[in-house]
């Protein structure tokens, strides 16, 4: 408690003693005393005292003295706090921002590597149709080939028909 605030109960204590029963659960360490005075407790508080009986109480001239050092240490206390969100939201962001470039680098990594596959299987497929497309010009061209020879062996044939005898046996034959 501030002082400021018990010399305030204080003035609104009534100036009779207030006793307190002897079986009040704070107070079992005195049970031998019956009657405990609050006047008497309050002094027994640390840094307390009694203002002298001329003094009025208002509330702004305690509260101002007392609330601007209170004010201060709490403007502080929040101005610390507020320091240590602050320090914790920026490393917060920090790491954040860390693992967000580790999981940009990680794509563009996975990215490059389906790049080289990419073209690796594209050069290979390259490959692959050079060689069919020189199978299929090496085919057309024995089918050319062998078009030709058919042509040739009929005209022999048809040459060798007509002058042979044996014309007529082939014929039957065919």
């Amino acid at each position: 408690m501030v002082p400021g605030e018990i010399t305030g109960i204080h003035y609104l204590a009534p100036e009779t003693p207030i006793s307190i029963p002897a079986s009040f659960g704070m107070m079992k360490s005195m049970s031998n005393t019956p009657n405990l005075y609050f006047n008497r407790f309050l002094s027994n508080l640390p840094n307390f005292h009694f203002p002298p009986p001329g003094h009025e109480f208002t509330s702004q001239s305690s509260c101002l003295s007392n609330n601007s050092t209170s004010d201060e240490a709490d403007e502080e206390h929040q101005l610390s706090i507020i320091d240590e969100r602050k320090q914790r939201r920026m490393i917060s962001n920090r790491e954040s921002a860390r693992r967000s470039r580790m999981r940009k680098q990680k794509h563009l990594d996975e990215l490059w590597s389906q790049v080289l596959r990419l073209r690796t299987e594209n050069h290979t497929l390259i490959d692959k149709l050079n060689r069919v497309t020189e199978s299929h010009e090496q085919v057309l061209q024995e089918n050319a080939r062998l078009k030709e020879e058919v042509v040739d062996l009929r005209q022999m044939l048809t040459e060798l028909q007509i002058g042979s005898p044996y014309t007529t046996a082939l014929r039957d034959l065919e």
